[in-house]
């Protein structure tokens, strides 16, 4: 899978801008703030129409216009042009032109992985980050999984509102409730099978992928789940046993959204334990093991973006980690040190990107 040709309208601090791509590996290099992250968020946005940053889609249109348009070229079995346009009335997406009434129809068809340096939120931030970084993962290989995540977030949204109005009023039907309680948790066990499923695909990589890294050290991921070896009529009891505490907070206290990940090092916990390098070596590794997941899978070689690679590791761990980019991965590099990286890939052909406030200076290819 390859991005041909990127055509950016107002996005981020591009006004216009055209490019063609390096079947294999691009470097995009300038100055902080010149615009090379806003690039690689581009390529992003184009898979699955959403920035990876924390942010909301208006932010990416820019200053002072009311429309900004993603459009690329990519080419799998055969080239197609996407396109995700961006308004104050929402979002649209298009593909060869047709557009596409449902996201998570297009999502899964350009798959990209990608790691940035706010990436470590995923070892310390809370349960919820780390579930939104697992639900990408997942959905960019399976595009019924986002269909479920959808209605079951909008199954515990009916069961929270339905719990305070029991809660307000007694002669509310028991019965209704039951019904949501049961489809929530036919769902919910889809989507827990679904991410065991794929935590154990991870682990079969994710050591062997940290080890070539840092030279040391056995990586795992556990992962935690209420519903994890409950049969359907467990969870029933459960929730049944739940029902008083659930409606005095008027929510629902257990569920598949409560699941979490833990990162085990060498039997550590990783966010307790873990040095800053281990701990971006270790997200790196699920990058890497992810590709590999693809792969195999889906038979498709995603892209791959390292957005700030070069920042806080030391020149082995980053020869480690290219050592581990298969030749046939498009894979996008952004630096502020042209020097360091070209030093780095030796003979390795490439093309560089220069990136000055918005617009190329150069683009130059290698070898």
């Amino acid at each position: 899978m390859q991005i041909q040709e990127l055509k950016l309208l107002n996005f981020r601090n591009y006004e216009k801008l055209q490019i063609q791509f390096f079947p294999h590996l691009n470097i995009i290099y300038g100055k902080n703030g010149s615009g090379k992250t806003n690039l690689v968020e581009a390529i992003y946005v184009l898979a699955l129409t959403r920035s990876f940053k924390q942010i909301n889609d208006k932010n990416l249109i820019r200053n002072n216009t009311n429309l900004s348009k993603v459009e690329g070229i990519v080419k799998n079995e055969y080239e197609n042009t996407y396109k995700v346009l961006l308004s104050s009335e929402g979002k649209k997406v298009k593909i060869d032109n047709n557009k596409i009434t449902k996201i998570s129809d297009y999502i899964s068809k350009i798959n990209v992985v990608l790691f940035n340096p706010n990436d470590l939120k995923m070892i310390k931030d809370t349960p919820s980050i780390r579930r939104k970084y697992l639900n990408i993962a997942i959905s960019q290989m399976n595009i019924n999984y986002l269909r479920k995540l959808n209605n079951y977030n909008k199954l515990i949204k009916t069961r929270n509102s339905y719990l305070k109005k029991m809660y307000l009023n007694s002669h509310s039907l028991e019965s209704y409730l039951d019904i949501v309680t049961e489809k929530l948790i036919e769902i919910g066990l889809e989507i827990y099978a679904l991410r065991k499923n794929f935590i154990s695909l991870m682990n079969s990589n994710l050591s062997s992928i940290y080890e070539k890294i840092m030279e040391k050290g056995i990586l795992k991921v556990n992962y935690k789940s209420d519903f994890e070896n409950k049969t359907k009529e467990q969870l029933l009891k459960i929730y049944k046993k739940n029902l008083v505490k659930d409606l005095a907070f008027g929510k629902t206290n257990i569920g598949i959204h409560h699941d979490d990940l833990e990162f085990i090092l060498d039997d550590l916990l990783l966010k307790d334990y873990g040095s800053e390098g281990q701990q971006k070596n270790a997200v790196i590794s699920w990058k890497f093991s992810e590709i590999a997941i693809i792969q195999k899978e889906k038979n498709v070689v995603p892209i791959l973006i390292l957005d700030d690679l070069l920042s806080e590791l030391d020149e082995v761990k980053i020869q480690n980690i290219l050592k581990l980019i298969d030749k046939e991965i498009q894979t996008f590099i952004t630096t502020t040190e042209i020097e360091k990286v070209s030093s780095l890939l030796k003979e390795s052909k490439y093309k560089k990107i220069h990136i000055f406030d918005g617009h190329l200076e150069e683009v130059i290819d290698n070898g």
